[in-house]
């Protein structure tokens, strides 16, 4: 259906000679939701502030690209204020300097709420996964980034299921075993050259 849809977005043809039936598969409860530029709304930024907001004991996300708005930002800074464990993985080798240089800005910010921040070591990280409390993951292709938020079509698999969630975490805790955790300070040990990089690069967070 989310084919369908961007198919005619992008053609304005209909797809008239595609027929099935949705099979149930599984006992688990799963919501799949496209986004894309032809919504009326942010929809993928909503989901996940959605997700965030509600978060109560745990956060952890993965993402190659780390470059949100404000609104996310302030999300995941009020998480943890209210005490929850949020951790971000990123990884250490980027495909993109400016987008591994923009994350540099959001460390400190973060870190003064008890946000946490993993680099990954074991290669590029390409997952883009969710682990909200042991209730609920999501899997998918969108980023945290404004790219994913608002001009790419993205798709995203919301599962509500505590087998489906446990093996997310175990997911998450063997790739935080090779990981290192990032001193929110980092930034001001930096030379200047670097800080005026990382601050154009954040200039530029709105199109990474």
């Amino acid at each position: 259906l989310s084919f369908v849809e961007d198919w005619f977005w992008a053609t304005s043809r209909k797809l008239e000679s595609l027929r099935w039936d949705p099979v149930a598969a599984g006992d688990s409860s799963a919501q799949v939701i496209s986004t894309g530029p032809a919504d009326r709304l942010d929809t993928a930024e909503l989901m996940f502030l959605h997700a965030i907001h509600h978060a109560r004991e745990r956060l952890w996300i993965a993402s190659p690209y780390f470059v949100p708005d404000d609104a996310v930002v302030y999300a995941l800074q009020l998480a943890g204020l209210r005490g929850v464990d949020v951790r971000i993985l990123i990884p250490d080798e980027s495909d993109s300097l400016p987008v591994w240089l923009a994350a540099f800005s959001y460390f400190e910010d973060a870190g003064r709420t008890g946000v946490r921040f993993y680099r990954y070591q074991k290669g590029f990280l390409h997952e883009k996964v969710m682990l909200i409390d042991d209730v609920l993951a999501t899997v998918g292709t969108a980023n945290f980034d404004n790219r994913s938020f608002r001009l790419n079509f993205e798709i995203t698999a919301i599962v509500e299921d505590r087998r489906f969630t446990a093996e997310v975490e175990r997911m998450f805790l063997e790739d935080f075993a090779v990981s290192y955790e990032i001193d929110p300070g980092i930034l001001q040990r930096k030379p200047w050259w670097f800080r005026v990089g990382v601050r154009l690069a954040r200039l530029s967070a709105p199109v990474l």
